[in-house]
């Protein structure tokens, strides 16, 4: 499928989102499908899995994806239902995941989500900082659709040829760098708060990826034949320039954005989609967009940007039938519907999209006109909350199109992993007949329930077959299931939904404590438990002998309220050269310089460490 990419997207990223105030009653438990949407992220996960994984049925696999074209590519999501690792798609889900951890931060704090949401993202992007080892390379997949769906086994039996394809300057595919770019500069936000050095190594994969992007252009199912038809896409640098701008602030990208308006897509064509494929219409709704517009900021830019914002107009006039009948398609239960295979993935995007941009109305007191009347916020607000609420179960079947959420979902879902015994329990391999004859065509219920799936679900008359062959209805995917997270949150925080942190039954076996990054402070001014604190930004990388090493610049300041004498630091991990402390006789144990006797309130200091891989772990061993 190919369609057109997309604006309304682009305005609802350019603005900073308040909790939008609606007299709204729910009657779902929002905080808990959270909760098990985030566990479908670990039932996909590829590679050697965590000490803190979830999902216990799963193991590790794809141990040796990459290997035979002498690239590491272990890790990453497999996409479906299948075990391909389609990076286009990939991508796309982790932009989402990132959007719904900057702009709904507060909801997924309070639910205590943050950690997972992050260790979410994490899994994803931690593999594409693998994909890309050079500048102008980009490995875009992992497997072949084609010979994956010739058979039917769980991944840690996986026979099937793992092949890795990659884009470079002979082979490009700016679609899936852009997207791949969109997706680190958009984790690069998310993280910014938790993790300054993480994030900072993120935004450098990500103006590398948009530079290779943007020089050598192309479709990437040109270059990766074997995408062709599973994913086909098409221009996604609007997308990729947007997050840029707001992960950097750097005029470029806006320019860049406004420059290409016309050229790329921008503002010609008006959409009545948003998904993996199509971002036109985001690309109009960028809330980023709109704050330079509220801020009156927008100068010469002011008339395109407008023109982006006539496309999410469009595009909300469409999904609430207000558009003299070029309206989004919709079942008679009240779904939108766009397409027979996997529709709910189209809903769920628009939804999202749709909360986000009555947070932007609201914020700018705005309305949007359409050929069949006026639309408030809340009215925006109120169709994203019909679209979550039908997804969990307000519908004609009564039934919860998200797997495990519920006492009625989809018991038999197309999906290869979850409906095979699990190998802890059958340790003898399933091959890829015996999977297709004994497991697929059983009309028992899959034994492993793969929670927090979005499946494809109903026609366009609401009828819905439970049936594992029916990978139209049945079949769950990243991309689909991705904005659920940001969606579910924004439903959260309205009023009368105010139930406090979802807390698991003693009988759940996929809870853990909050994952393992922190939360932000609720309280103001809080106390540091040491007196210093230590922010990352990396400055500079550069690649020898297919080895990247990295400009690590480490700002230490004296947050507490005295001067401080005798700061001695220690590292762990620390394999480069190191300049700006005093090594000490004890290993991996430095000082300050010796010029700077007392470290006084509010003082800095800065060094400077090059090495490759990852960052050092800096700890404060003493003080006075």
């Amino acid at each position: 499928m190919v369609i057109l990419k997309s604006s309304y997207g682009i305005l609802s990223l350019l603005v900073g989102l308040l909790a939008f105030k609606a007299t709204i009653v729910d009657s779902f438990d929002y905080g808990d499908a959270i909760d098990k949407t985030l566990l479908f992220f670990e039932a996909q996960r590829s590679g050697k899995l965590p000490v803190g994984q979830r999902v216990k049925w799963r193991g590790d696999s794809g141990l040796g994806d990459g290997y035979a074209q002498g690239v590491n590519l272990v890790g990453g999501y497999y996409d479906a239902g299948d075990h391909v690792k389609f990076g286009q798609p990939m991508a796309f889900s982790m932009t989402m995941l990132s959007w719904a951890a900057v702009d709904c931060g507060a909801e997924l704090v309070s639910l205590n989500q943050m950690g997972h949401t992050l260790d979410a993202i994490k899994w994803g992007t931690d593999y594409f900082i693998k994909a890309h080892p050079q500048p102008y390379v980009l490995w875009g997949q992992v497997g072949d659709g084609v010979s994956d769906h010739y058979c039917w086994e769980r991944p840690e039996d996986m026979t099937t040829p793992r092949t890795a394809y990659k884009l470079d300057p002979e082979h490009p595919g700016s679609d899936l760098a852009g997207e791949t770019a969109a997706a680190l500069a958009a984790a690069s936000l998310a993280f910014k708060p938790y993790d300054s050095a993480y994030s900072s190594l993120l935004l450098v994969h990500a103006k590398q990826i948009f530079s290779f992007a943007d020089r050598f252009r192309g479709f990437y199912d040109d270059s990766i034949s074997s995408a062709k038809q599973f994913y086909t896409s098409s221009d996604e640098l609007l997308w990729a320039a947007t997050w840029l701008y707001k992960a950097t602030n750097d005029e470029y990208y806006l320019k860049y954005v406004v420059d290409n308006s016309v050229s790329l897509g921008g503002t010609g064509w008006a959409v009545k989609e948003f998904s993996w494929d199509n971002k036109i219409c985001w690309n109009s709704s960028s809330p980023y967009k709109g704050a330079v517009l509220l801020d009156g900021a927008g100068g010469a830019y002011t008339s395109t940007l407008q023109q982006y914002q006539a496309k999410a107009d469009y595009f909300s006039c469409a999904c609430l039938q207000k558009n003299d009948g070029y309206n989004v398609p919709m079942t008679p239960g009240g779904l939108l519907y766009l397409h027979e295979w996997n529709n709910m993935q189209y809903p769920a995007s628009a939804a999202f999209l749709l909360a986000v941009y009555s947070d932007y109305l609201a914020k700018a007191k705005g309305v949007v006109k359409c050929p069949e009347g006026q639309l408030q916020p809340l009215d925006l607000l109120n169709f994203a909350k019909s679209q979550g609420d039908y997804i969990l179960g307000k519908n004609p079947k009564s039934l919860s199109y998200v797997v495990g959420y519920g006492q009625n979902y989809p018991l038999h879902v197309h999906h290869r992993g979850a409906s095979i015994t699990s190998v802890s329990i059958l340790k003898t391999a399933v091959g890829c007949v015996e999977g297709f004859e004994t497991w697929y065509k059983r009309p028992e219920a899959n034994p492993n329930v793969i929670y927090g799936a979005l499946v494809g679900g109903p026609n366009a008359n609401d009828e819905f077959s439970d049936d594992r062959t029916d990978y139209e209805q049945t079949e769950p995917t990243l991309s689909g299931t991705a904005p659920l997270v940001g969606l579910f949150s924004k439903l959260h925080s309205l009023p009368r939904n105010s139930a406090g942190p979802y807390t698991p039954e003693p009988s759940d076996p996929y809870h853990k404590p909050q994952g393992s990054y922190p939360q932000p402070a609720t309280t103001p001014n809080p106390k540091p438990a040491v007196p210093v604190e230590f922010v990352h930004v990396i400055t500079n990388s550069w690649t020898v002998s297919k080895e990247t090493y990295y400009r690590h610049k480490v700002i230490i300041k004296n947050v507490s309220q005295k001067p401080i004498t005798g700061l001695k630091l220690y590292f762990e991990s620390l394999t480069g050269s190191l300049w700006g402390l005093t090594p000490t006789q004890d290993k991996n144990t430095y000082v300050l310089p010796e010029w700077i006797k007392v470290f006084e309130p509010g003082s800095e200091c800065t060094f400077v460490y090059i090495q490759g891989g990852g960052q050092a772990k800096i700890s404060v061993q003493s003080y006075h």
